[in-house]
């Protein structure tokens, strides 16, 4: 058993149940005015964008398991490779979405999700080796 990995799969299954209810709930609270449509088209288009990461989280969780727990895969590496790459690139995406967003105070400790995706990644590439 890889504890590297377990810590990832634990990691990525909390991320999971935060970002489904806890991150959809505090979306629902920013929801524009019912007559403003345009408004609302994007915004309806922003949640369920910010729901498809959900679903990465909960798919990433489940291979991140069978990894962990079974031998479901013949070679778990290369699994583990492209995982390693699509957290590192959420948190990429994530830097340079607060680069060159509008800035307000302490937004890169306030919105430390591109930190998590670091540390995500580093553990499942670490398990690798």
């Amino acid at each position: 058993m890889n504890t590297t990995l377990i810590i990832a799969n634990i990691l990525v299954f909390l991320t999971f149940i935060a970002h489904t209810f806890g991150g959809d709930g505090a979306y629902g609270k920013i929801e524009p005015d019912q007559t403003d449509f345009a408004k609302l088209q994007f915004w309806v288009m922003g949640r369920g964008a910010f729901q498809m990461v959900s679903v990465d989280c909960l798919l990433a969780t489940i291979g991140l398991t069978l990894i962990n727990f079974t031998n479901y895969f013949k070679d778990p590496k290369l699994l583990l490779n492209i995982l390693a790459i699509y957290f590192f690139a959420y948190g990429i995406a994530f830097l340079i979405t607060l680069i060159i967003s509008t800035k307000f105070p302490k937004s890169f400790i306030k919105l430390w999700q591109w930190l998590l995706m670091f540390v995500i990644s580093g553990l499942i590439y670490a398990g690798t080796l």
